[in-house]
């Protein structure tokens, strides 16, 4: 369905003044009922046109980015990104509303449940009746298209997003580490993101393959 732009703003911050546009479309898709209409915004800093800009793919999280949650690294990730845009002056955050990869807030919430129980994230989703990870990354290709950005610095830990860019013809040029400190409440929540998902860390290398098939069969 098409990209359409719905907002083109000045939006000081603290980190710095960035560009923000707002972009929708829609959606039908096998889990939709009926026609959903995906929403994304777009913080744009320097001339993403004079260099490869770094990008970050944030899926947005309200427990973590609103209310600072240590049960996952979605709050220190999304000031990372931020954080590194700034230090090099040009690049682009899209933040995306699909908040528990995928599922909605409340049935992120039932899956925390059940991780209070022992489920690891992938097989409380599976316990929920849910796909491993629901999320594409077809909004966020689409907007870097749209911002005629080809190649990028990816900041990402996700093979999945790396994938997506490949496949929108986005050449990667670089992986930038999405690494943050862990914490006791976290740590089981990152290492079933290595363990299960295919995350990498560090600068460690990474080929274009798409795992989350492979990991839905292993865990059924």
């Amino acid at each position: 369905m098409p990209l359409r732009k719905i907002a083109d703003i000045k939006f000081p911050t603290c980190h710095a003044n960035f560009r923000l546009l707002a972009f929708e479309r829609d959606r039908i898709g096998a889990q939709f009922a009926e026609a959903h209409t995906e929403t994304a915004l777009a913080l744009i800093l320097g001339d993403i046109h004079s260099v490869p800009p770094i990008v970050r793919i944030h899926s947005q999280c309200i427990t973590g980015d609103v209310f600072h949650s240590l049960r996952c690294d979605c709050h220190d990730q999304l000031h990372l990104a931020l954080n590194r845009i700034v230090e090099e002056g040009v690049g682009v955050l899209i933040y995306e509303q699909q908040e528990g990869r995928g599922i909605g807030l409340l049935e992120k919430l039932r899956a925390y449940e059940l991780q209070e129980q022992g489920f690891d994230t992938v097989d409380a989703n599976l316990h929920l009746g849910h796909e491993v990870d629901l999320r594409d990354y077809a909004l966020p290709t689409e907007i870097l298209r749209f911002l005629t950005v080809r190649s990028v610095r990816l900041l990402t830990n996700n093979p999945d997003k790396m994938n997506a860019l490949h496949a929108a013809d986005i050449a990667i040029v670089e992986r930038i580490s999405a690494d943050v400190p862990q914490n006791s409440h976290s740590a089981s929540y990152l290492s079933a993101k290595r363990e299960r998902l295919g995350h990498l860390s560090g600068q460690e290398p990474f080929q274009l393959q798409h795992v989350a098939d492979t990991v839905f069969a292993a865990a059924k």
